[in-house]
Formats: structure tokens, sequence, C-alpha cells
């Protein structure tokens, strides 16, 4: 195996990978936001039971919030990504100048980084003169290790975006399929509850195969803040009976 085949294999990223954040906020959120209308509703008209909700004001106020909040959670999540970007790209500016008109201090602050990580002082010595050769890479050093700053420059905040919007629309309608295919139903409440809890329990397995991480953390994790704030949706619901 050649290094290209092993950098294929081994080190492929794949959508799901790149985005994994975007699509587990946004699907949390999402599913959250929506089930708060559904909990929201039924919490202030549940005295004592839980009767059937009238299935087009839930529908219609829960689908104009998650596309409310859909588009506003996206533009944040692009907003942020471009503020953090030209953030780095100011302090990155700001350390090449330094580099460029202060070598020798920025040499001595490069042998110090190093011995900090155990490095001998020859050794330091040795790797900061090496460094000194290549502009390019011994900025990005210096904004990773003096400042400790991680490199935003290579993510795309459209697509980050975009990433938070759909997700957050397809995790968080699935509350709301009850009450478009069992409207008529005593126990639709109860059904959007079964629906919440298989869309986080499928938002859980999607992380869990991204992170190959423990299956029952993965899916514990999200299960119990998911559910967590759905509760706190209902209980706040009944605050306005």
């Amino acid at each position: 195996m050649n290094l290209d085949e092993h950098l294929a294999r081994e080190h492929k990223i794949s959508p799901f990978s790149t985005y994994l954040k975007e699509i587990v906020y946004g699907g949390n959120d999402g599913i959250v936001t929506t089930f708060a209308v559904v909990a929201g509703f039924t919490g202030a008209q549940a005295p004592a039971s839980i009767p059937s909700v009238p299935f087009i004001s839930v529908l219609l106020f829960g689908l104009a919030n998650l596309f409310a909040d859909g588009v506003s959670m996206s533009l944040g999540s692009f907003l942020s990504i471009r503020s953090e970007q030209d953030v780095y790209r100011s302090e990155k500016a700001k350390e090449r100048h330094e580099i460029r008109h202060s070598a020798d201090m920025e040499k001595e602050e490069t042998e110090q980084i190093l011995k900090d990580k155990g490095f001998t002082d020859a050794d330091a010595k040795s790797l900061t003169t090496l460094l000194a050769k290549n502009e390019r890479y011994w900025t990005e050093f210096m904004m990773h290790d003096e400042l400790t700053l991680p490199n935003p420059e290579h993510e795309k905040p459209l697509a980050v975006g975009l990433a938070t919007f759909l997700s957050f629309i397809t995790f968080g309608f699935i509350p709301l399929v009850p009450y478009v295919v069992a409207a008529s139903s005593p126990s639709v409440f109860l059904l959007s509850i079964l629906f919440t809890f298989m869309a986080l329990l499928l938002l859980g397995t999607l992380r869990w195969q991204v992170t190959k991480i423990s299956l029952l953390r993965a899916i514990a994790e999200t299960l119990i803040v998911g559910m967590t704030s759905a509760s706190v949706a209902y209980l706040v619901g009944t605050f306005f009976r």
C-alpha cells in the first residue's frame, strides 16, 4: 500500500463526520424546539389528564417555530464561523508581522514554548532554527502553540449553516408527524412523545456511527439531554393552565 492509498483508506472523512457537530446540535435543538410547542400546548390544556390538543394549532405553531428557529440557528452558525475566521486572520496577520519585524523575539518565544513542551535547550534551539526557515508554518505554529487559537480557515460557513438548517428541519419535524397522520387520535400527544424518543434515538445512533464511541453512551447522552429539555418544556406549559 502506498501513501496515497493509506491516506484514502485510513484518513477518509465522510460528510457526516465533517458536519457532525452541526447535525447533532441542529437535530437535537430541532427535536426539542418542536416538541416544546407540542408539550407547551398540552401542558397548558391538561389540568388532570392529557386530552387531544387542536392539531391545527399545534401544526401551525410547530411549523412556524420550526422554520423560524431553523433559519435563525443556521444564520447564527454562519455568522459565528465568519466571525471566528475574521478574528483568526487578524491575529494571524499580527503574528506574521511580528515574525517579519521582530524575528529575534519570536525565536525566543518559540524556544520557550518548545522547552515547556519538554524539549532540551539544544533541541528547542534547533527546532526554532528550522521553523524560522518556513514563515508560513512558523506562523501557524505560533497561532496554535502561543495563542492557542483553533484554525477555522478551512471551515465553510455556508455549508455549516446549511447543514445546521437541514438537520434542524429534518429531525425537528419528527415530533409533528403524529399531528399530520393521526391528528384525530386521543393519544396523539403520547404518539408525539414516542416519535420524539425515536428521533433522539436515531440522532444518538447517527452520532455513534460517526464517532465510534460506545453505542450505549452515544444514545444515552442524546436521550438524557433531549428528554430533559422536552420535560422542562412540558413543565413550563403546565404553569399556563
